[in-house]
């Protein structure tokens, strides 16, 4: 009497809804092999797919069955065996050499003659063919998901996956949150350590409610689906989904991880000023030092001249700061006299911006263009993959920042008007930069808006850029000093109208007034 091996199999990412349970298969396999009067000697159970060989469970039993624990296999059907050539293989096999006598299952025919192998060789290749066809259309179908311009799979942190729409859509609080993580770190003045304590006691966390991991602080960091884009591939595709952050404060921070090769040791102590300045004596970088309790600035004299400079204290050091910053302010009464004026202007540049949207446009229109031609070339095998790849991409970002530059443009209207209201509310807010305590917020502001930025005889000095440089000659000019304005100082309506003539007029076409960015939060 031939004895069998009960095979029970479902795997967890089974797509075929209709494959009984394994409780339900081992129930069925049972009444069967009653009815059949089976022998089962042993049960195997298995929650692995078949569609890749390798299956542990599996090859046991057949193990057991090569050394004769068994000569038959009962099964719901052939494809709980296989549904690969070499699982498939392997069974035919060990029925050609006797070792497999006999195969059962409650919805298939098998004995074992040349006719019933030929019938169960079908059987294991309608399985196969059933997988490969299956992966093939869920492949394409993901291919259609992304020229839609959608991010396949679970949404990242930030963003729920609609059941209605099958779409992503931000979460209104955790966006926010991811928004303020790229924030801060653009600042320059936060590890990815500190953001994780502080994006904690902000509420954002992992699903088990405790801190983001640095690694996944940094994953958030890099992903370019919260400015709009994603990868499929190794590819980059512009998503339909609505963007979390901008590409240029993407941009920022990027530049900003690329910068820090060498990250700060554990416990080591930050010096809010180290970096803003140069010795201006030797050329060399400035260090700092804390002695008695006192935080201190030195030339660290590392080139092979001799240099005379000294130790300055922080205190000191930040009075300097705090007086330069205020040689660039604009008190309240100049703002909002410029901001009139500003208001005047705003009909008056309608031409011009309309000249300048459709150059973007056509600019788009030639990466597009590009785009195109590329994939003809790769397409008639003119380049490789990868150099298709790596060009597509960079054309990609390229036209994702028109579109976005377009975009900003259409939705701010006279862009050179933002930035000049932009300039004059940064300038009026000068004066508060300059009297708070926080020393990271002025060497952010100096290293913005400030250049050859050098100490030498315990002073400081920095070249303001362009327009603070007028500003700061303007102040000059009237002998109103770096410690505020009083009342009987202030200049008249006039001069203050002559500053914003200035300031308009540095450009001509009112297109590139000011490139710098001169927002400062």
């Amino acid at each position: 009497m031939n004895t069998f091996f009960l095979y029970a199999r479902k795997s967890t990412d089974e797509p075929d809804r209709q494959i009984l349970s394994i409780e339900a298969q081992i129930t069925e396999l049972r009444e069967f092999a009653q009815r059949e009067h089976l022998d089962i000697v042993d049960t195997f159970i298995e929650s692995q797919t078949a569609k890749e060989p390798g299956r542990p469970i599996f090859n046991k039993m057949l193990d057991r069955v090569e050394k004769g624990g068994a000569n038959g296999i009962l099964a719901w059907h052939p494809d709980r065996l296989a549904r690969n050539s070499v699982d498939g293989g392997r069974v035919i096999y060990l029925t050609d050499t006797r070792k497999l006598v006999d195969l059962k299952f409650p919805t298939f025919w098998f004995d074992a003659t040349p006719q019933g192998k030929f019938m169960l060789n079908i059987a294991f290749g309608q399985s196969k063919y059933y997988v490969d066809n299956l992966s093939e259309n869920v492949k394409r179908g993901l291919r259609q998901k992304v020229r839609r311009g959608e991010q396949v799979g679970r949404a990242p942190m930030g963003y729920l996956n609609d059941l209605v729409t099958k779409k992503m859509i931000p979460d209104p609080q955790h966006c926010r949150l991811i928004r303020k993580v790229f924030e801060l770190y653009a600042t320059g003045n936060y590890s990815l350590k500190s953001l994780r304590e502080i994006i904690f006691d902000e509420g954002l966390m992992s699903g088990t409610g405790k801190k983001l991991s640095i690694s996944m602080i940094q994953k958030i960091l890099t992903n370019p689906f919260y400015y709009g884009a994603f990868l499929f591939n190794g590819e980059l595709f512009a998503g339909t989904h609505e963007p979390c952050v901008s590409k240029k404060l993407f941009g920022q921070v990027q530049a900003i991880l690329t910068s820090k090769t060498n990250p700060k040791k554990r416990g080591e102590k930050q010096y809010p000023l180290r970096g803003l300045f140069i010795c201006g004596e030797c050329g060399c970088s400035i260090t700092s030092e804390t002695h008695k309790g006192h935080d201190y600035y030195r030339c660290t004299k590392k080139k092979d001249v001799k240099c005379s400079q000294k130790y300055i204290r922080e205190e000191l050091l930040a009075q300097q700061l705090s007086e330069m910053i205020q040689s660039v302010s604009l008190p309240t009464d100049w703002a909002e006299n410029m901001l009139e004026q500003l208001e005047t202007d705003e009909t008056s540049t309608a031409q011009s911006d309309v000249l300048f949207a459709q150059t973007i446009k056509d600019q788009i229109k030639m990466c597009e263009t590009k785009l195109d031609t590329l994939l003809d070339a790769h397409l008639e095998q003119v380049i490789t993959r990868d150099e298709y790849t790596s060009k597509k991409n960079k054309v990609m970002s390229q036209k994702m920042d028109l579109e976005q530059t377009l975009n900003e443009f259409e939705r701010k209207g006279n862009a050179w008007l933002e930035r000049t209201r932009a300039f004059i509310n940064t300038a009026n807010q000068a004066e508060k930069v300059a009297l708070d305590e926080n020393l990271f917020a002025k060497k952010d502001f100096l290293k913005k808006h400030g250049s050859n930025r050098l100490l030498a005889d315990k002073t400081a000095r920095v070249d303001f850029t362009k327009p603070w440089d007028f500003v700061f000659e303007f102040r000059e000019k009237m002998g109103l000093g770096s410690i505020g304005f009083q009342n009987s100082q202030a200049p008249k309506g006039g001069e203050r109208g002559g500053i914003y003539t200035h300031l308009r007029d540095m450009d001509s076409n009112h297109d590139t007034i000011l490139q710098r960015d001169v927002s400062y939060h």
